[in-house]
């Protein structure tokens, strides 16, 4: 089943005048210039890759309501509880993780240029946009970077199994340098879909694909909206054939995430009396931010030439259509975020008016509806 999406429904605006708003909005919140720009570009990265789950249909929706409600602090000072040089634990303090994500990664990535390794433990954090776009920081510093990220004590999916819900869709990110290629990018959640997406199919009233939600009774569901009624919930990533790959992905990414760093985290005990529905709110998330700089242990040019064979090797595979040419992670993102940039972000029709409404009253520019594709 092919997923509509705002590449087909949208209006187009350009990037330049999306991200103006964006920033004018988080700075006419309190965030300081710098960081309501850096904000700005970790959330319109999403619009401009093509995740639009986790782009701006979120400001309105999720990132100014954590600041209008003091769950995010836009002038948080994030402070070092630990330093041992190529690990250091980070109390983010409530501060926007769309801005201090991408700072925690860039000190990840400038310990690992001194260690050959950066690892940056984060408590106290909050929601950070897509984990691709900071794990693609350290890509873009020719290192490998991994991010992850938990639900704070949001819970969202249930163990195999269980009948409440346990974890969130703790997302995974990995990203590295591909030679003359668009930077290797993967990022994903441990279910089968974000949450996100669920509710993109619910706006524009359009069916699912089985393997995302199932009800009571372990029953695929296809209506979207079936999961805020609380009538589904959802899957694990892989849950047709082995539930406990995506579930151990997910608890390997709380491991990972917020038992390292002493965070919130979903397996908590007020969650066994939960009613099996989504419960929790997610403040004080943990995430990890780590790079890799392999350069260090064998040196640049010998990193580059195996990251060209290898990505390169993969673009070369021959296609079983040949209309269809083999790719990787990272690959239709660049392309897609080059096309947008020179021609337009296409936003769906409610986020574009809110985004209008939005640029009026910051007195910015902002295209009108007019219905262009």
């Amino acid at each position: 089943m092919v997923i509509a999406t705002s590449e087909t429904t949208g209006v187009r605006v350009p990037y330049q005048q999306l991200f103006d708003v964006v920033t004018g909005a988080f700075a006419a919140r309190g965030l300081p210039e710098p960081r309501a720009r850096q904000a700005s570009e970790a959330l319109c990265y999403g619009d401009l890759v093509g995740v639009g789950s986790h782009g701006t249909v979120n400001l309105a929706r999720l990132y100014l309501p954590l600041l209008e409600e003091g769950r995010a602090d836009p002038a948080g000072c994030p402070v070092v509880l630990a330093d041992h040089g190529a690990a250091v634990l980070v109390d983010a303090r409530r501060s926007l993780g769309l801005w201090q994500a991408s700072e925690a990664m860039d000190l990840a990535i400038e310990r690992a240029a001194r260690f050959g390794v950066g690892l940056v433990s984060v408590r106290r954090g909050t929601h950070f946009g897509c984990a691709g776009y900071h794990a693609r920081r350290a890509a873009e510093r020719g290192m490998v970077g991994l991010v992850s990220s938990n639900c704070g004590r949001q819970r969202i999916a249930r163990p195999p199994g269980g009948r409440v819900a346990l974890l969130g869709t703790n997302p995974l990110s990995v990203a590295a340098p591909a030679g003359a290629h668009p930077p290797f990018v993967l990022d994903m959640s441990t279910t089968a879909v974000p949450t996100g997406r669920v509710r993109a199919a619910a706006r524009i009233g359009q069916q699912i694909p089985p393997g995302w939600l199932a009800d009571e009774s372990g029953r695929d569901v296809t209506d979207p909206a079936a999961f805020d009624r609380g009538e589904a919930h959802l899957l694990w990533l892989g849950a047709a054939n082995s539930a406990f790959k995506g579930f151990g992905l997910g608890l390997m990414v709380e491991v990972l995430s917020a038992l390292v760093a002493g965070s919130g985290f979903g397996p908590a005990d007020e969650a066994l009396s939960a009613d099996g529905r989504p419960s929790g709110r997610d403040d004080d998330i943990g995430m990890l931010m780590v790079a890799i700089a392999p350069a260090l242990l064998r040196g640049p040019e010998a990193v580059a030439r195996d990251a060209e064979q290898l990505f390169g090797t993969v673009l070369a595979c021959p296609p079983a259509d040949g209309d269809h040419p083999v790719r990787y992670p990272g690959w239709p993102e660049a392309e897609r975020a080059l096309r947008r940039r020179e021609h337009g972000v296409p936003l769906e029709a409610p986020v574009h008016s809110e985004l209008a409404g939005l640029a009026d009253a910051l007195g910015l520019p902002f295209p009108a509806g007019t219905g262009e594709r």
